[in-house]
């Protein structure tokens, strides 16, 4: 509670948004890469405070929005398997594949159990050893050490029917893509807190040098991304592109040692697939040839074929922080929480879910309507 009281106190928050307004001369783009931020920004009005000064653009920072098709329809192959018991966090079962999602196959029989962790999963496959137990293992950088670690530990135990669909994707390589596009805006990053805590900061230099944009770590609660902002537009005005931390609290430069050593030996590097963006190099993980035995799409040979998302969708688009989530015409109409089109309204994460939950409108219909 303390941190919850001490980095969402209005006071400082006042302070925080009267310096920036003071520090900038004209209004920069920020793009933050981590769907914890965006629904911060959001819920709390952080851009509608800074509108003359800041916009801010929300990045592929949403695990679960990223995921692409082609994994979720293998997931799917897979969990409909008689002898498979298919374990996820509970954001992933209502992602839509091609033509159903997790739920779905769950009531149509298969065998597919909510868990809060990879190494409930691994304790499920210790006490049924009949059957087949895979996890769902997606995220960035912060969810990959507890997924690395239930792999070893599988490994070590002999647990042969434990293994993992691995769709990890890292951050530094999307925001490569972002600043690659010729449609980028993007003039400085918000970095996310929890990746670099695992990972460290010293991927960061060369991308900031690179482009020439100024990245700082930045936390999650409403002070945390003010301060994030204001140190951005201090670099921004002051003609600097340098990685800062502005998360010391959690992050050291060097990252998690030990974590980055378990990642190191359980994964190695490969091109991976970003739902509405494409194939990014070298811009995910799987699993290393040690451990390849325990990989569940070479275990069940789980290539299902996928058909494109839905023309009308935009989520690709929104990922990329081309278009907001009330620019796309099927937000809120025919895509919503309940009957979502794409993962950026079915994701807790996803910024198409929080301008929904908080009531984000197209400006003119909120003009309209008041």
């Amino acid at each position: 509670m303390k941190y919850l009281d001490e980095f969402s106190d209005p006071g400082p928050a006042r302070h925080l948004v009267e310096s920036i307004r003071a520090t900038a001369t004209r209004r920069w783009s920020l793009m933050e890469v981590c769907g914890g931020q965006t629904h911060s920004i959001i819920r709390h009005g952080i851009d509608q405070l800074l509108t003359e000064q800041v916009e801010m653009i929300h990045g592929p920072g949403c695990p679960v929005c990223v995921t692409p098709v082609a994994v979720i329809d293998q997931a799917l192959a897979i969990a409909a398997r008689p002898e498979v018991t298919f374990c996820s966090f509970g954001d992933m079962l209502r992602v839509p594949g091609t033509e159903k999602d997790l739920f779905r196959v769950k009531s149509e029989g298969g065998d597919v159990r909510v868990v809060y962790s990879p190494l409930d999963a691994l304790q499920i496959a210790e006490s049924e050893p009949g059957r087949e137990v895979v996890f769902f293992g997606i995220g960035f950088e912060t969810t990959a050490p507890a997924n690395a670690m239930a792999v070893h530990r599988a490994r070590r135990l002999g647990l042969r029917n434990f293994s993992m669909l691995v769709s990890h994707a890292l951050v530094p390589a999307a925001i490569r893509a972002v600043m690659a596009s010729p449609r980028c805006r993007v003039q400085g990053f918000l970095l996310a807190g929890h990746v670099c805590t695992v990972m460290g900061l010293a991927q960061y230099p060369p991308l900031a040098s690179r482009f020439h944009v100024p990245m700082v770590v930045t936390g999650f609660e409403p002070l945390d991304v003010l301060e994030g902002i204001r140190r951005t537009v201090v670099q921004l005005e002051s003609g600097h592109h340098e990685v800062e931390n502005a998360y010391p609290r959690a992050v050291a430069a060097a990252g998690n040692p030990a974590a980055k050593a378990m990642l190191a030996d359980v994964f190695e590097p490969t091109d991976r697939m970003w739902r509405g963006i494409g194939v990014i190099a070298n811009s995910g993980w799987r699993l290393s040839a040690r451990y390849r035995d325990h990989d569940a799409a070479l275990r069940f040979d789980a290539n299902a074929p996928s058909d494109p998302e839905p023309t009308i969708c935009r989520s690709g688009e929104v990922l990329q922080g081309l278009v907001k989530p009330h620019q796309c015409a099927a937000f809120g109409r025919q895509c919503t929480p309940r009957n979502p089109l794409g993962a950026t309204m079915v994701s807790a994460e996803g910024a198409c879910a929080a301008y929904y939950r908080y009531r984000r409108l197209d400006p003119r219909e909120e003009t309209a309507r008041g």
